[in-house]
């Protein structure tokens, strides 16, 4: 059939995580219980630094716009697959596939950022003290707030109009469990050599940029921290460092592993599993990670629950 013969397709179909019905049962419990944490946490979060003056502070203020992405995130994403799990037909319209596409990337881009910015907060608190409320002023904190959700909308409006800007007629099945990118350019039907280059692009400048500032956020938060005298504050510090790493790791090695390499036509299992990590894991780890475990963020619990 010629490809002027052929119509566009509108709607899509996900061949999902599983095809075994026991498997999308277990999935199905394990999903809705990431879900629920995840939006608990994130919410919590949300809540307790905007009704505490005590946690109005430039870290609290980062971590509030970073739950509020990752509670997006994972909203965009896991509450289809939840439904898909329940379902034999999983489809989704070609306009809600744009939408998810849009959401992904405009909250992904803007997480990226925020990384990278509460990295050097980090950084400051711990190698810069006498200087950090001078640093570190509202107005500055706004700025990079913006600056990171502005990041995102451009990656968000690049990547969304070079991939939905492709045709895409006759196989509509996508062997995967949500729409993003990598996926979708597999059942374009024309070369997308250059939107693979524009979308790469945009990679590396959400991915690989920020993520230079947090390796030498990270390097002198720890050179100074081997040089205090105090063991119990050099103790407490890596920990903090460590939670912080496993998340950035998590994040940004998932991401970078389903974007930032050759394009391949087959989507298999280990993809998919990679993208449970970013779209999944790390929102609901998050809250626990960089909050739950902070005392601030504890005290401010508890004054709210004993009223």
């Amino acid at each position: 059939m010629g490809e002027e013969n052929q119509t566009y397709v509108n709607e899509f179909v996900f061949l999902g995580l599983s095809q075994d019905p026991e498997t999308q049962v277990l999935l199905f419990f394990i999903f809705l219980i990431i879900y629920l944490l995840t939006v608990l946490g994130n919410l919590l979060i949300i809540v307790l630094i905007h009704i505490d003056s005590r946690l109005h502070t430039p870290m609290y203020f980062f971590l509030r716009n970073l739950s509020f992405a990752g509670l997006c995130f994972s909203t965009a994403t896991v509450p289809q697959v939840l439904i898909h799990l329940l379902v034999k037909r999983k489809t989704i319209p070609f306009a809600g596939c744009s939408t998810q596409i849009v959401v992904l990337l405009l909250v992904g881009g803007t997480e990226c950022a925020l990384l990278a910015v509460m990295s050097c907060d980090w950084y400051v608190a711990v190698c810069k003290p006498l200087h950090y409320s001078t640093i570190m002023t509202h107005w500055v904190c706004v700025q990079l707030a913006i600056g990171s959700w502005a990041s995102g909308v451009f990656v968000s409006l690049v990547d969304t109009t070079f991939t939905l800007s492709l045709p895409y007629r006759g196989s509509n099945i996508i062997n995967y469990f949500f729409c993003e990118p990598p996926a979708l350019l597999k059942l374009a039907s024309a070369d997308t050599y250059s939107t693979e280059i524009a979308v790469f692009a945009m990679d590396v400048v959400i991915l690989l940029a920020p993520g230079s500032p947090i390796l030498v956020s990270y390097w002198n938060i720890i050179s100074t921290v081997i040089q205090m005298q105090s063991r119990e504050g050099r103790l407490k510090i890596f920990s903090t460092c460590a939670s912080h790493v496993i998340v950035v790791v998590l994040f940004y090695g998932s991401a970078i592993f389903a974007y930032m390499r050759p394009n391949s036509k087959i989507m298999n299992e280990r993809d998919k599993m990679i993208s449970v990590f970013y779209s999944a894991v790390t929102p609901m780890l998050n809250p626990i990670i960089y909050s739950l475990r902070n005392k601030g963020v504890k005290g401010a619990l508890r004054r709210i629950t004993v009223k």
